[in-house]
């Protein structure tokens, strides 16, 4: 009996391995063949919608570098959520994330990994209004430019990056969006201060606490130093009270160099904070938040839809000054099945629509609604 017990917990654990899912892709966009990864956990189950995470790479890194020294898989099991790690374009022969022009860049990296949400939206059931990203170096600056230029995302969670000076005097946020920042006195590469192409940290995780309306006043929490060998130690700030309970978060870690904490790089002379693991931190924030982008009716800002319910076109009219540069349609399941950017739109063809309820999200330099679009007829062979 001892032994088919044995034997039946192997075989449980092999079938959970293989239900544990890491599915490589790619597509052209921009002109460039773009790749990634994603991470599916055993608990996904079709009918309920999850969770989405974005893992940025730093500079001359990769994906599945960052799936492997910053791993948030074993989170993703038991937290249910999906892992991504795509990968930036090459320029002068190493990997990179465009967070405005760098170098003179024209990559749409904003454009890439909103495309690469949908792609997987296709196929997966993830929940629009929690979708996260987090990033390190360069990837942290990544995660900050698509908080100023995205509306897709509910919280960013960045480690030793910042906002160029460029980013921080023109980030005009649609709305505002937790953050969490991580980052080391003594990091040589984004200094803490900041430098002359760089924002500070303090003056970045200002810029986001100010933004989201939160009490200047932090509350401070003194990490405890589990770890007396790596020559660190951590504290929190904290600071609360914003719009929709948005939080904005800093550790602080001194002495600490341009590394990841609680996960050291073989073979790297970084000083790495051991005293908490980064990648929890993380998720523990991201778990607390939704966007409220676009699941409410009742917002300030009125877009008049006509007709509805619709079987062909509708069209959209917002109010003076209000300019519509992106339209998506999702189903009751949360899927994207429609989505239009343009300069200024003003209608949108539905006649391919099967008969249903979807969820028409309207959004705009500044703004996001929501509103309840009711297909009437099939749609056409």
């Amino acid at each position: 009996m001892k032994r088919l017990l044995l034997i039946a917990c192997a075989l449980i654990k092999l079938l959970s391995a293989e239900a544990q899912t890491t599915i490589s892709g790619s597509f052209v966009h921009g002109g460039i063949t773009r790749t990634y990864s994603f991470y599916v956990p055993a608990s996904y189950t079709p009918g309920t919608p999850v969770p989405l995470v974005i893992g940025l790479h730093g500079l001359s890194s990769s994906g599945a570098e960052f799936a492997q020294n910053r791993d948030f898989r074993p989170i993703a099991d038991t937290a249910n959520f999906i892992m991504v790690h795509p990968d930036g374009s090459t320029m002068l022969g190493v990997k990179f994330w465009n967070y405005g022009s760098v170098l003179g860049s024209t990559v749409d990296d904003v454009g890439f990994l909103e495309a690469l949400i949908d792609t997987i939206s296709a196929d997966y059931n993830i929940n629009p209004q929690r979708i996260y990203c987090t990033g390190m170096s360069n990837g942290s600056f990544m995660a900050y430019y698509l908080a100023c230029q995205s509306s897709r995302f509910a919280a960013i969670g960045t480690v030793t990056g910042s906002m160029s000076v460029d980013m921080y005097d023109e980030c005009v946020p649609t709305h505002p969006i937790p953050v969490l920042h991580i980052h080391g006195t003594e990091d040589d590469t984004n200094p803490y201060e900041g430098t002359s192409t760089m924002k500070g940290i303090d003056d970045t995780n200002l810029f986001w606490a100010d933004l989201n309306n939160c009490n200047p006043t932090p509350t401070v929490i003194a990490i405890p130093d589990i770890n007396t060998s790596d020559n660190a130690s951590a504290v929190r700030y904290l600071y609360t009270g914003g719009t929709n309970g948005n939080t904005v978060e800093l550790f602080k870690v001194t002495g600490g160099g341009h590394s990841w904490p609680g996960w050291p790089v073989a073979g790297s002379s970084e000083p790495t904070c051991m005293d908490f693991d980064a990648c929890k931190e993380i998720w523990r924030f991201f778990s607390q938040f939704e966007s409220t982008t676009s699941v409410s009716e009742n917002e300030p800002l009125e877009i008049y839809i006509s007709p509805n319910p619709a079987s062909e076109d509708i069209s959209m009219d917002a109010p003076p000054g209000y300019i519509i540069t992106e339209v998506t349609v999702r189903d009751a399941n949360g899927r994207l099945v429609e989505r239009k950017k343009g300069e200024e739109i003003d209608s949108l063809d539905v006649y391919h629509l099967r008969a249903g309820s979807y969820i028409l999200e309207i959004s705009g330099k500044g703004f996001s609604v929501s509103k309840k679009l009711i297909i009437s007829s099939p749609a056409t062979d």
